[in-house]
């Protein structure tokens, strides 16, 4: 936000230049985040100053030339050549010397520099009208004053200077400093008590606050026109000036310098004023053209079904049952204090205007505003909170303002008033003893009341260890004793606090391993197999939950946003499946296609309410998803990459399982849900912890990829709390040989190496070293729903070396094993 110093200046006399100034507001919360130097015109009229034609002859070479010799205050007269036809002895003017820039209305700028004219020195330019952009144009060179002595700079004459600009970094919470009259009160009261700078301010003892026309918001607006608040819940403080008579031209210069120093483009008088008060003492206002309102009425109502607006940008749009509107017997004619109507608003031929000053719901502009993608000067400060008590202030302000611009007559004027939360501002009780142990150093009280009493805090009631403080209306962000501390600490300074000498905390003894290790831990594995992290909205397209038939995945479970900032950003997400295939989506669309990505994020969903009708509640679950698609290696020219498939997700998967020390625990099962055209669920016992497969391609062309992507999820929390810690036992190379044996066993496609791996050693606890998978062979050798595993055996005896007969019974028990337990039989 850009307020404007000289208009600081003007509700606070004040000496101090804009970089002590500015040093004063940052230290005090109001952080100023610039200052900009801005001329009231273009160069300001810097190097220009008056002088005085003490001699003007005939150019000896030029006939529509003169010569002329021209006091400047200086030690030595500067001979100019001019060619105006009004220049003349004893004549004041506008001399440019040299190096001083122009900027004439028409053209670019140019300086001036020091030359030769058809032979003749000329040392400046004696300027029109044209040439520097103020006085009347008449043909010829300005004619000043003669009370104007030479020397004077020309800035003085026209009255032209420069402005500093602070820009703020406004936070939301500050919303009295929305206008130049919140940001002069935490001025003054910085210079007070402040440290910053090295003096002390005289005349600071109140912020001086703009006048207004006095108005009878009783007489009501007259010729049988009404003015119905039927929203007053929304619109609790509504008043109404009307001024007949007005004439539409441009706003006085000054008040254009000022609103373009801020970044404002003037308008005309009438809405230049708005914008003025705007800005001055932060409370919006609004000006109907009175004309152009049909019924005789004016009505402050929620928006009908299927009504529309067409704004001041030309935008048609269709409005909300929850949009606050100002409508006449006809149409609407604004959106409440966000925009507005084209239809409506001020014009070269109005006449007569309804000017609009108003305090509405905060929440309900917040809305508006989101709904129709719209911020403006004035949404901004309304979801913000204005100042109840500043509402009517402003409209005098800015009525006034109008008359003297613009001329009219007030002639009516009404106020629609209910009850507003801290109008009158609320009661805090404030302790010592908690002031000292919040800023962890006592202070003087009367330095603390002082502070109080410059923030307008009134002490209504003061006992010997609390006080009891009214916080003015302005000030909706402060409401608790906390709140006041921090006031009181800004204002006397963070940096005046002392550093204690000795700092005492309390040791924390983890209970159980820490979260975070095993997380950063799980994240450098999955880097060190070439995986990349990605980090993902939890908002989400609620299409994607609509679109999918899944056990896991419930179109009405799906936790909407109340007010969302687009359709693509309408739900949280239930998994985090699919924001991962849109980030493949973006990288194959940047020739990225062979991927490993991997995220910890988190699932959000509604849970029912109970049969007592109570309300929903939500479950959030913390989760760790991967996603592989493309090739497993990169291009090699001596070997031929093959796809990503099942196992190449498997094997990451089950490298996290080795990590957490859980492998041998967990078991797997087809997964059935309709998200994974086919996979497995991972369980501890009964309880699934996670699943794996291949995306089913209707949910990856969804989301825009084609190709085949395999997805894993695993659970955090249960595979925290199933965590073993690992022990890493050292022994010594095994000194006797090992015996491999290779079984080929035919069985039921239905039965998983798994199950045979887990029952081989549990027949050989001892010699069993390893079994692995080697060959699967299904055909029509075979009967139907058979399949022939190959494995091979490793056994070895660390005590010694085997012997056939050892081998043979080793091979025979943990065969007899398989065949009983899984049916299958040697082939």
């Amino acid at each position: 936000m850009k307020v404007s110093y000289r208009k600081i200046r003007e509700f606070l006399p004040v000496s101090v230049s804009a970089n002590d100034a500015a040093a004063v507001l940052t230290a005090t919360g109001l952080e100023i985040e610039g200052v900009e130097t801005v001329d009231d015109m273009p160069g300001g009229l810097r190097g220009l100053v008056v002088g005085e034609i003490t001699q003007c002859v005939q150019h000896p070479n030029a006939d529509r030339l003169r010569c002329c010799k021209v006091e400047v205050g200086a030690e030595a007269s500067l001979d100019i050549v001019c060619g105006a036809p009004n220049a003349a002895e004893g004549l004041k003017v506008v001399v440019a010397t040299v190096g001083a820039e122009l900027f004439p209305a028409k053209g670019d700028s140019f300086k001036i520099k020091k030359g030769k004219i058809r032979g003749e020195v000329s040392n400046g330019m004696l300027c029109g009208a044209e040439e520097v952009g103020v006085g009347i144009p008449n043909g010829g060179i300005i004619e000043l004053d003669s009370k104007w002595a030479a020397g004077t700079l020309v800035s003085e004459v026209f009255e032209v200077g420069s402005d500093e600009v602070l820009e703020i970094g406004l936070t939301p919470n500050r919303n009295d400093a929305m206008g130049h009259l919140g940001v002069a009160r935490d001025l003054r009261a910085g210079l007070l008590h402040g440290t910053v700078c090295d003096f002390v301010e005289v005349g600071l003892d109140e912020v001086v606050v703009p006048g207004g026309a006095e108005i009878d918001f009783g007489r009501g607006i007259g010729g049988g026109f009404e003015v119905k608040v039927v929203a007053s819940e929304l619109a609790p403080i509504y008043t109404t000036v009307k001024i007949e008579g007005v004439e539409i031209k441009p706003s006085p210069e000054h008040a254009q310098r000022f609103l373009r120093s801020i970044g404002v483009a003037p308008i005309n008088n009438v809405v230049d004023a708005t914008n003025y008060v705007l800005h001055e003492m932060g409370q919006p206002l609004h000006a109907f053209d009175y004309d152009s309102i049909k019924g005789g009425e004016l009505n402050v109502r929620l928006a009908n079904k299927g009504e529309k607006i067409t704004t001041l940008d030309g935008e048609k749009r269709d409005l909300d049952v929850a949009d606050l509107v100002i409508a006449d017997a006809k149409e609407a004619m604004c959106i409440a204090g966000v925009f507005g109507s084209e239809k409506h608003g001020v014009s070269d031929k109005t006449k007569s205007i309804l000017l609009e000053s108003a305090f509405f719901n905060p929440v309900s502009i917040r809305k508006s505003a989101k709904r129709h993608g719209l911020s403006t000067d004035a949404s901004f400060r309304f979801e913000r909170e204005v100042d109840p008590n500043l509402v009517k202030d402003a409209a005098q302000r800015a009525a006034q303002l109008i008359v003297e611009w613009a001329g009219g007559e007030i002639v009516g004027a009404d106020e629609c008033k209910g009850e507003v939360e801290w109008t009158a501002g609320h009661d805090v009780l404030l302790e010592w003893a908690m002031l000292n142990r919040l800023i962890g150093q006592v202070l003087d009280k009367d330095h603390v009341k002082s502070i109080l009493e410059s923030l307008d805090i009134e002490i209504v009631n003061e006992e010997e260890s609390k006080l009891t403080l009214k916080i003015p209306a302005y000030r909706s962000d402060v409401t608790r004793p906390a709140d006041v501390v921090e006031e009181i600490l800004r204002v006397h300074g963070f940096d005046q606090i002392d550093i204690p000498s000795r700092i005492s905390s309390t040791l924390e003894i983890p209970v159980g391993p820490d979260r975070e290790d095993i997380i950063f831990g799980l994240a450098s594995t999955l880097v060190a197999r070439g995986f990349n992290e990605i980090m993902s909205n939890s908002l989400t397209k609620a299409e994607y939950a609509e679109g999918v038939n899944d056990s896991d995945i419930d179109a009405s479970a799906s936790v909407v946003i109340l007010n969302p900032l687009s359709g693509d950003l309408g739900v949280m997400r239930q998994s985090l499946v699919f924001q991962g295939i849109e980030a493949i989506a973006r990288n194959r669309s940047h020739k990225v296609a062979d991927l490993k990505l991997f995220e910890f994020g988190r699932s959000y969903k509604k849970i029912g309410g109970g049969p007592d009708g109570s309300t929903d509640s939500y479950k959030e679950a913390e989760h760790l998803s991967l996603w592989v698609t493309g090739k497993k290696l990169p291009e090699n020219w001596n070997e031929k990459s093959q796809d990503v498939d099942l196992f190449t997700i498997k094997d990451a998967v089950f490298s996290i399982l080795d990590q957490i020390g859980i492998r041998s625990k967990v078991s797997e099962r087809p997964d059935k849900g309709g998200l994974l055209l086919e996979g497995n669920q991972i369980l501890i016992g009964e309880n699934v912890i996670g699943r794996f497969g291949q995306v089913h391609p209707d949910v990856t062309v969804m989301c825009g990829v084609e190709e085949n992507v395999f997805w894993a999820d695993l659970l955090i929390k249960p595979l925290l709390k199933s965590r073993k810690k690992r022990k890493i036992i050292a022994s010594s190379l095994p000194k006797f040989p090992s015996v491999r044996r290779d079984l080929s066993l035919v069985l039921d496609k239905s039965c998983r190496f798994e199950e045979i791996k887990r029952v081989a050693f549990k027949a050989e606890r001892k010699l069993l070293k390893e079994i692995t998978l080697f060959d699967v062979y299904e055909g029509d050798k075979l009967e139907k729903g058979k399949v022939s595993y190959a494995v091979s055996l490793v056994l070895q005896d660390e005590g010694k070396t085997l012997n056939d007969k050892q081998i043979d019974k080793s091979v025979s028990r943990i065969l007899d094993a398989i065949t009983t337990e899984t049916g299958a039989i040697l082939r």
